[in-house]
Parts: C-alpha cells; sequence; structure tokens
C-alpha cells in the first residue's frame, strides 16, 4: 500500500474522520476529546506523519512494528539487564497486530502493559541489591570481568540469569566508588539510593509520560533525528533554541545510565572553563561548594537537567569522570557559575599568528565560528549574520598581510543554512554551493549568485567529528571547488538531514479536534544535503584531505553511531567551475606533516594516548580485581607525571598571537595581544587531577600542525603559480 501523504503539506490537510473513525467514533468534529480519544488520536497521527516524512515513505508494516517494539524496549532497558526473555517472548506475540493497532486504531495499550512489566522487574532488581549491600563485605581479589556495554547483550533467560548480572553490576560500581576514595558505609548509602530512587522515580511517570516515552521510540525507528516531544520536552527544546537557556552550555544525553556530556555550547560556562569536554560524564551535582553531592546515576536526564540548570549568577559544582580518564573510578570536582547563554558569546572571532620560520616569522590569520548564526535583530538588538561577521574579519585579517586563513570549524554544530550558502560565497566567485532534496524528491540548488570574492588566497578549513550539519555543507562545497584544505579528523560528524517541528495541535485543530491536553509535537525529517559534487554528507560527512591525529576521532562520535540513519547516497552532479588548488599539492603536503608529527614529541604521546584510549573502548569490560585496578591507575599516573615533566622541561614559547573580536576589528592595529596559556602545574603537585587524565598539551598541537600545513600550502601554491589560477 502506498503511503497517505506525499508531502508534508499533506499533513496539515489530514481529514478529522481519520482520527474519529478510531478514536472517538461517537464524536463529532469540534466536540472535546477524552483524554483517551486524545491519546488514541495522537498515536494514529504520529504514525501518519512519519510514514510521510520519511525519505523511504514507509508505511508502519509488521517489520518497521518489529523495530518499534524492540526499540521502546531498549529505551526502558538499554543495557539488557531488565527484562527477561520469558518477557521478550510474551511481548512478541503483539508483534503482528502492532502496526495495525498502532497506525489505524491509536492503540497504546502495549506501551503500559511493557511499563507495568518493567516496573516489577525494578522491584525485583531494588530488592536484590538492597539484600546484597545489607549482606555486608565485598571481595575484589579474582579474575572476574565485567562488561560494562551489554547494548547487544542477550537478555537473562530467567529471574536467576538477572540476579547474578545485577550482583556483578553492584560489585563493579561499588568498586569504582572505593577506588574513587569513598568509605563502605558511604557506598552503602549512596548505592542503595541509587537503586531505590531508580524505581521510585519511573513510577512517578503518568500514562501521558509513558506514551511519550513509547511514541519516541517510534518516531526514532524512522530515523535518528525524528522525535516526539511532549509539551515538557517541546518547551525545554525552544528555550534550547532561542539561546536563552540559564545554566552551564552544554547537550546533555543519558546513555548506559551516566549523564554524558555530547557538546560544549561556544562562549558557555562550561566552555570557557576549559576543564569540560565531550564524552564526560556527569555522576554528581551540588549547588555550592562543601555541599553533598547528589549521585546523577540512572536519574533520567529530565531531572539530571533541573540539578544542573538554576538561577543567573549561581555555583554549580559537578563530579565527573573525564571522557580520557584511566578508568571510570577515576573523579574530577569542578565549580562553574551559571550563565544566560547569549548569541554573542558565540559569535565569530580571530587571532594573528606570527608563527616562526627559518627567515623570519610569517603571519596567518585564524577564524574560529562556533555556528551558523542569524537574526533579523529587534528594536534593542542590531540584526546579526554569521557571514557579515566573518567578512569583517577577513578584511582585518588581510590588512595585517597574512600569508593564509584558517576557518577553524571543530567545533562548529551547524545553524542556519543560508548563512552556510552565503559564507562559502566570501571565498568563490559563484556557483552552487548545496543541493537540498526534498520528500517528494524535488532538488533545489542553494548558490552564490554575485561574482565578489572577499578572500582568494591560501584557505585551510579545520574540522573535527563534531562539525556538523551546516559546517559540512561550507567544507563539502569548498572541498569539491578544490578552492581550501580539509584538514583534522577523518571525516566530519555526517548529518545531512533537515527537520522541521510540526505541533500536532495545530494539526488536530485545523479540522476541529479539540485534544484534552497539550499533544505536543513531532521533529520530523524533510530534506537532505548534498554537495555540489553530488554526494551527500549524510552518514560519511566530509573527509579530510590530510589527517591529524586526535583524541575525538572515533567512529562512536558521529551519525553512523546513531539507531536508524538514514542512508548515504548520490545526485548528480551541478555545474560549477572548479578551482582545483587543492589536489596538485596533496602529495606534498601529506609527507611534510607526517614527517612533523612522527617526530613530534607531543603528538608521539597524544598517539599513545588514543591507542590506550581505543584499547579501553574496544575491550567493553573491566577487571574486578581492586589490586589490579590500583596497579594500572598507579602506572598511568606515574607515565602522566612523567609526560609532564618532559613537556614542562622543553618549554616551548608559543608564538605571538593576537586576539580579533567584532569589538575591536576596527581597530587599528594588530588586536590585543593573547596571553600564553598558564604553564603546567608541577608535576608532583596535584597528581590527582594531571596524572589521572589524559593532560592535553597547553598548546593546542592540532591547531599547531594545521598552521604548519597552510604555510605550506601557501609556499606551494607561491612556487607553482598555475596551481592557483581558475
Amino acid at each position: 500500500m502506498k503511503p497517505q501523504f506525499k508531502s508534508l503539506r499533506a499533513i496539515f490537510s489530514l481529514s478529522a474522520s481519520v482520527l474519529l473513525a478510531a478514536a472517538a467514533p461517537d464524536l463529532r468534529a469540534a466536540d472535546a476529546l477524552t483524554a483517551e480519544a486524545t491519546d488514541a488520536a495522537v498515536t494514529i497521527l504520529t504514525s501518519k506523519i512519519l510514514e510521510s516524512s520519511q525519505f523511504a515513505h514507509q508505511q508502519l508494516d509488521e517489520t518497521l512494528a518489529g523495530k518499534f517494539l524492540d526499540r521502546y524496549l531498549d529505551t526502558l532497558d538499554g543495557s539488557h539487564l531488565l527484562f527477561l526473555d520469558e518477557d521478550v517472548k510474551v511481548f512478541a506475540g503483539f508483534r503482528p497486530a502492532l502496526a495495525e493497532a498502532t497506525r489505524t486504531q491509536g492503540d497504546s495499550s502495549l506501551a503500559h502493559l511493557v511499563f507495568k512489566r518493567y516496573l516489577a522487574r525494578l522491584d525485583q532488581r531494588v530488592a536484590c541489591i538492597t539484600g546484597l549491600l545489607d549482606g555486608g563485605q565485598f571481595e575484589f581479589t579474582g579474575t572476574e570481568q565485567f562488561s560494562y556495554d551489554r547494548k547487544n547483550a542477550v537478555r537473562p533467560a530467567d529471574l536467576a540469569a538477572a540476579t547474578a548480572l545485577w550482583h556483578q553490576q553492584l560489585r563493579y560500581e561499588y568498586l569504582q566508588e572505593k577506588l574513587a576514595g569513598k568509605q563502605p558505609a558511604d557506598i552503602v548509602k549512596t548505592l542503595r539510593r541509587r537503586a531505590a530512587r531508580s524505581a521510585e522515580t519511573m513510577r512517578k511517570l503518568d500514562d501521558k509520560a509513558v506514551l511519550e516515552i513509547y511514541l519516541e521510540a517510534l518516531a526514532q525507528v524512522y530515523d535518528p533525528h525524528s522525535d516526539y516531544m511532549g509539551p515538557e520536552q517541546l518547551k525545554s527544546f525552544e528555550i534550547a533554541m532561542k539561546l536563552s537557556l540559564i545554566g552551564i552550555g552544554a547537550s546533555l544525553r543519558v546513555q548506559d545510565g551516566y549523564c554524558k556530556i555530547m557538546e560544549l555550547v561556544p562562549g558557555g560556562p562550561a566552555a570557557r572553563s576549559g576543564q569540560l569536554k565531550s564524552g564526560d560524564r556527569i555522576v554528581g551535582a551540588a549547588q555550592k561548594p562543601g555541599d553533598e553531592f547528589t549521585d546523577l546515576v540512572d536519574l533520567p536526564l529530565a531531572q539530571t537537567v533541573e540539578f544542573i540548570r538554576g538561577q543567573k549568577g549561581s555555583p554549580v559544582v559537578l563530579n565527573i569522570i573525564p571522557a580520557d580518564a584511566s578508568d571510570d573510578s577515576v573523579r574530577k570536582t569542578i565549580t562553574l557559575v551559571r550563565e544566560e547563554i547569549k548569541l554573542e558569546d558565540q559569535q565569530a572571532k580571530a587571532q594573528i599568528i606570527d608563527v616562526p620560520g627559518a627567515a623570519k616569522p610569517q603571519r596567518i590569520g585564524v577564524i574560529d565560528l562556533p555556528g551558523f548564526y542569524a537574526s533579523e535583530g529587534n528594536a534593542t538588538e542590531a540584526p546579526t549574520s554569521a557571514t557579515a561577521d566573518v567578512a569583517r574579519l577577513l578584511t582585518k585579517l588581510q590588512e595585517q598581510h597574512v600569508t593564509g586563513i584558517i576557518l577553524d570549524l571543530r567545533r562548529n554544530g551547524g545553524g542556519s543554512l543560508k548563512e552556510a550558502i552565503d559564507l562559502t560565497g566570501l571565498f568563490i566567485s559563484s556557483g552552487p554551493v548545496v543541493q537540498t532534496r526534498n520528500l517528494e524528491g524535488r532538488v533545489e540548488i542553494g548558490g552564490d549568485g554575485d561574482d565578489k570574492v572577499a578572500y582568494d588566497g591560501p584557505l585551510l578549513v579545520l574540522t573535527s567529528r563534531f562539525s556538523a550539519s551546516a559546517s559540512e555543507i561550507v567544507a563539502g562545497a569548498l572541498q569539491d571547488y578544490g578552492r581550501a584544505l580539509i584538514v583534522g579528523d577523518t571525516s566530519t560528524f555526517g548529518k545531512g538531514t533537515v527537520q522541521t517541528i510540526v505541533a500536532l495541535a495545530k494539526v488536530m485543530q485545523r479540522d476541529g479536534l479539540i485534544p484534552a491536553a497539550d499533544p505536543g509535537a513531532l521533529k520530523v525529517t524533510i530534506s537532505k544535503f548534498y554537495r555540489p559534487s553530488g554526494k551527500s554528507t549524510q552518514l560519511e560527512g566530509v573527509k579530510a584531505d590530510i589527517v591529524i591525529p586526535s583524541l575525538t576521532d572515533l567512529p562512536e562520535i558521529g551519525e553512523s553511531d546513531l539507531a536508524n540513519p538514514l542512508p548515504w547516497d548520490t545526485l548528480p552532479a551541478a555545474t560549477f567551475s572548479a578551482a582545483n588548488r587543492v589536489q596538485p599539492a596533496l602529495a606534498a603536503l601529506r609527507g611534510n606533516s607526517d614527517h612533523r608529527i612522527a617526530s613530534d614529541p607531543d603528538f608521539a604521546e597524544l598517539k599513545t594516548d588514543i591507542a590506550r584510549f581505543r584499547k579501553l573502548r574496544a575491550e567493553k569490560s573491566v577487571s574486578l580485581n581492586e589490586a589490579a585496578r590500583q596497579q594500572e591507575k598507579a602506572e598511568l599516573k606515574a607515565r602522566r607525571a612523567a609526560s609532564n615533566k618532559e613537556r614542562a622541561a622543553r618549554g616551548t614559547t608559543p608564538p605571538a598571537a593576537y586576539q580579533v573580536t567584532l569589538q575591536n576589528v576596527a581597530r587599528p592595529g594588530l588586536g590585543e595581544p593573547v596571553k600564553p596559556k598558564a604553564p603546567l602545574p608541577d608535576p608532583e603537585a596535584d597528581l590527582e587531577t594531571q596524572a589521572e587524565t589524559t593532560a592535553a598539551p597547553a598548546e593546542d598541537i592540532i591547531l599547531r600542525e594545521a598552521q604548519h600545513i597552510l604555510l605550506d600550502y601557501a609556499g606551494l601554491l607561491e612556487s607553482q603559480p598555475a596551481v592557483s589560477q581558475r
């Protein structure tokens, strides 16, 4: 059967009779729906919109419904520790009829049946853990390993098997707390409260909250960026979009029971502190220094966010497991002051750097662009544009006679499509920048229509796995044109899709349906991006011309690690005239970079850290032998202290650098001198802080290598004029 809708516009012409026939056959349009009828109508509408807004236009059939059920089970029990094999067999009986029951009847009874069983298993787990903690001593002297990554593990066959898993997980958590320095009485208190709280929290969820979890699972079967949002979740989303959130400036997600930092908002308290990074896990929070930490492990994300948000100017103390810690027992405590995160904190800025050379220093410019922002302004605020701001910075850098420019997009998660197109136009004379294919298959080309070029010199774009969406459009277009050298992680994030928010109340009310409560909204995917060459940025991202080793270059960071991503595909190439400046120089540039990195002690240390980090992630298990774990920590601490001493002994002086902001860009001169970062602390003074985590060099060694690559590139262009001709 073909899907009912052919485009997103059709959603808003949905007849009320489709919903009323199943959800409330005794009601007429304009009658108020009961709570039960509202839930049924929302379920039907959600399934219909998802069927129409996914590129394959895939109807919710028995196969997809099976994936939907699996997704719901994993949403509740992602570590496969609670639901037994017998539970799953009972639920499997609903698979054949689930699709039809969902899309035509709006029947969500399975959601509540599964959730009831989930609560029962949670209670059994709490009873088991409480009994074990009451039992007394825990020994950690054997050879047992704990497998902490169970997302693909088989579920326990019966209650006895589940009890054994709960026991092993408890021993793992106990040892983690013990290695972190806690006393036995405090450990028991924390773990007892953690287990009880998880059950208590889930029991507080009402039917609406359960339905929200259920429909969110349905949405994410279609693609990872589609989502059902209840009223409260929608409110939080709108706050984030307005950039008026009071907090630390971090995007959070619960993963394996931990609150994990996904990305930092540029200009926010967390980013400016330099003490937090993507991948760190927040295990505790306190409202001021000296207060007891509230344990955040196994706490729902909404409640975790409430602990971290707060009044402007108030402190929050976080207890974290650093992303690159030697093991999960490592803890680090930081204090941040909550602030309102405003757009001006995220605007473009630049540095002018005098890089030492054999004959004389060579001057380069670095533009840091955290996002593609734009606003129309109002009576009190002027309009903003990332493109206009970068253009002003480009003018300043050229006035100071820079040899080349680095556009740093490593922390750029995207933003305005128009700004991405316009900004690309600063570096090309004219032509297509991005191709967009909508749900109906129609392709539109967005491009630069004027012949003006703001900067035509040597250009390097620095990317990472965190460069996503609009930043991938810019990097991909400049790479297709051969206009810029793409340097950084192996590839960018790989998000090549666009989403929109559909308010369900508007759809329902259009035909006279009056829901009993706010039915929430759907975030649905409506189009895909393609480069001028026709390659999609979806899934594969933009691959670097020259790869620089980094701790962020991991496949776990990217679209490919998300569930149910849309596939990579291609379109016919658009017509454009390539500059082809990069390819003739690429082999020489790679060779020079490889040679520098191979002989650089900072990169040697970084490669060791990368190898250790990847080994830990690949093993996905940890020893439960306390002596072995203590020895591993001691060895890593000694290695890190020795590395810090060696780095301090080298005592390299960073090159002179000058900060150019939008506030001082019009002033004469180079800008404000950049103060060198504080030297590394005495290796003997604070071993817990600096030796247990992978301490990055005070200098940004990736940016440093990018500077050398840029200078090599500029030299080759100068010595081979033909390369630079259009």
